[in-house]
C-alpha cells in the first residue's frame, strides 16, 4: 500500500512539472508552431508594443481589435471554398425533390461531377448554386443543417475533416492576440450564417464576432412562434471594398491588425493601416505545395500592395514549421 501511494505521488509530481515546463515554453515562446525569423518576430514585437504600458505606443485594451480573414487566411481554400463544397454537397441531397436538376444546368452537371462545365457560368452559376441550397429554410433550421454538415464533411485530397484543415499557427496566433488583450474578429467572404455554428469551438472567435456576406432574411409568425425566414436574395457582400464596410456596420472600431490573404482582403488591410497610431498587417502567402498549395492567382495586388507598404507577409513554407494541428484518431 505504501508503494502505491508513493507511485502516485511521484506521478502527480510528474504531471505538475510537466504542465509547469509547457506552461514556460508557451511563455517563452507564444507561437510555436512558427518558424523564427523576421515574420515572427514582427509579429511579436508588434504586439509587445501595443501592449507595454510603458511603451510610447500603447493601446488600450478597448480597441485593442483584430480582424481575419477565413478563407485561405484561416483554414484551407483549395481546391474550392469550403462553402462551396457545402453547397455541392446540398444538391445531391436535395436532387430527389427536384427531378428538374437532372437537366437544369449548373445542377445537371454537379449531379454528373462535372464541376469544369456546372462552374462555367462563373459567378452567376455559383450564386444560383448558393440560393438553391441554402435559402427557403428558417435561420434555426439552416444552421442545424451546418452544424451537422460540419460534423463529418472531409476534405477531398486530405481526407480530413474541414475542421482540422485549419492552420495551426494562426490558432496559435489567435490565442497569442487573446492573451494580450486583443478581441479577434472573423471577417469574411463566406456567409455569415454559414461560419457562425462552428467558429467558436474551431477558433474560440464567438458568432457576434463573425462579420461575413449575408442574404436577405425576413420575420414570419408561426403557430409555434416567431422564425426568420432566409430568402433568395442576397443583402451584403463582405469582401473586398465591402470589408471595410462590413467592419464599421458590426464592430464600430478600425482594427489595429487585420490578416489576410488574397486581393479580396486589400481594402480591409488598407483600412487598418491607415489609422493613427500603431498598425499591423499580415498577408498568408500560399507557397508550400508539399504540405498544402502554392498559388498566387488572386493575390497579386495584395502582395504588391505589402512590397509597397511593408506589410509582413508569411511565407508559408519557409515561415511554418507545421500547417495543420496534429491528427485526432
Amino acid at each position: 500500500m505504501r508503494l502505491k501511494q508513493i507511485f502516485l505521488t511521484i506521478c502527480f509530481i510528474g504531471c505538475i512539472i510537466f504542465v509547469h515546463q509547457v506552461a514556460i515554453a508557451q511563455k517563452s515562446d507564444p507561437l510555436p508552431s512558427w518558424n523564427d525569423g523576421k515574420t515572427k518576430t514582427a509579429i511579436i514585437d508588434f504586439v509587445s508594443k501595443v501592449t507595454d504600458a510603458t511603451s510610447p505606443d500603447v493601446v488600450p485594451v478597448e480597441e485593442r481589435i483584430a480582424t481575419f480573414d477565413n478563407d485561405g487566411t484561416l483554414w484551407s481554400e483549395k481546391p474550392l471554398y469550403v462553402q462551396l463544397f457545402f453547397a455541392l454537397d446540398r444538391i445531391k441531397e436535395l436532387a430527389p425533390q427536384h427531378l428538374e436538376w437532372k437537366t437544369q444546368e449548373p445542377f445537371a452537371s454537379v449531379l454528373k461531377g462535372d464541376l469544369k462545365k456546372a462552374f462555367e457560368g462563373g459567378d452567376k452559376a455559383i450564386l444560383e448554386i448558393v440560393m438553391a441550397t441554402q435559402t427557403g429554410m428558417t435561420t434555426e433550421e439552416f444552421k442545424t443543417i451546418v452544424a451537422n454538415w460540419i460534423k463529418t464533411a472531409k476534405h477531398p485530397k486530405t481526407n480530413r475533416l474541414y475542421t482540422e484543415m485549419v492552420y495551426q499557427p494562426m490558432l496559435e496566433l489567435l490565442g497569442y492576440l487573446r492573451n494580450n488583450g486583443f478581441k479577434t474578429y472573423i471577417v469574411s467572404g463566406g456567409g455569415i450564417e454559414f461560419m457562425r455554428p462552428w467558429t467558436e469551438p474551431v477558433y474560440g472567435i464567438p458568432p457576434e464576432q463573425v462579420v461575413g456576406s449575408s442574404i436577405e432574411t425576413k420575420f414570419e409568425m408561426r403557430a409555434n412562434g416567431p422564425v426568420l425566414m432566409r430568402l433568395p436574395k442576397v443583402n451584403f457582400v463582405d469582401d473586398k471594398a465591402g470589408k471595410p464596410v462590413g467592419i464599421n456596420s458590426h464592430i464600430g472600431r478600425r482594427p489595429i491588425a487585420a490578416f489576410g490573404n488574397s486581393d479580396g482582403d486589400l481594402q480591409m488591410l488598407q483600412w487598418t493601416t491607415a489609422g493613427n497610431g500603431a498598425r499591423f498587417a499580415l498577408l498568408v502567402h500560399h507557397t508550400d505545395a508539399d504540405r498544402e498549395y502554392a498559388y498566387n492567382h488572386g493575390a497579386e495586388k495584395a502582395l504588391e500592395a505589402a512590397k509597397v507598404n511593408g506589410w509582413t507577409v508569411v511565407n508559408m513554407k519557409e515561415d511554418w514549421k507545421t500547417v495543420y494541428p496534429p491528427e485526432t484518431k
